[in-house]
């Protein structure tokens, strides 16, 4: 990749293993959310695992924590996927998979010019939950520039 884009890493911790038939809902609509993902205006790369379909057999942070890991050339686009697409209403159903997250789940970085890794995002996160916001690890409330991160990293 080259240029400033914005990567996310998101986590959430199951409520049952995925192939319990209480998951479903979720499982079921994994191909459809990343396809939909893959087609939104601005998406640029998603993490997969060995299968090539998505990464949720990937659990660095224990075996009831799935991550998603993505990048897209603009916050904005991000955003217009999360919530101003079909993407919404499957995040509206959350709760019925996932743990109340009692700490920061999601975190967005500006990595310059390159694909992140799953160690690096895994940074971010740590980072963002030991030190709260700033330029090198944030949430969707805050919005940081290229040349902030740049000069922050």
């Amino acid at each position: 990749m080259t240029g400033y884009h914005l990567a996310e890493l998101n986590t959430a911790i199951l409520k049952h293993s995925l192939d319990d038939p209480r998951m479903a809902g979720f499982t079921s609509m994994l191909e459809p959310i990343n396809a939909l993902a893959e087609r939104s205006p601005g998406y640029l790369w998603r993490l997969v695992d060995d299968s090539g379909v998505d990464a949720t057999s990937m659990r660095p942070l224990g075996e009831n924590v799935i991550v998603n890991l993505s990048v897209w050339e603009t916050r904005e686009a991000f955003w217009n996927y999360v919530y101003r697409s079909g993407h919404l209403e499957f995040l509206r159903r959350r709760s019925d998979w996932f743990e109340r997250p009692r700490e920061d789940m999601l975190v967005l970085w500006i990595p310059a010019g390159q694909t992140p890794t799953l160690d690096d995002a895994l940074a971010r996160l740590q980072a963002l939950r030991a030190n709260g916001p700033s330029p090198l690890a944030f949430s969707l409330r805050e919005n940081y520039s290229a040349e902030e991160a740049q000069a922050f990293a």
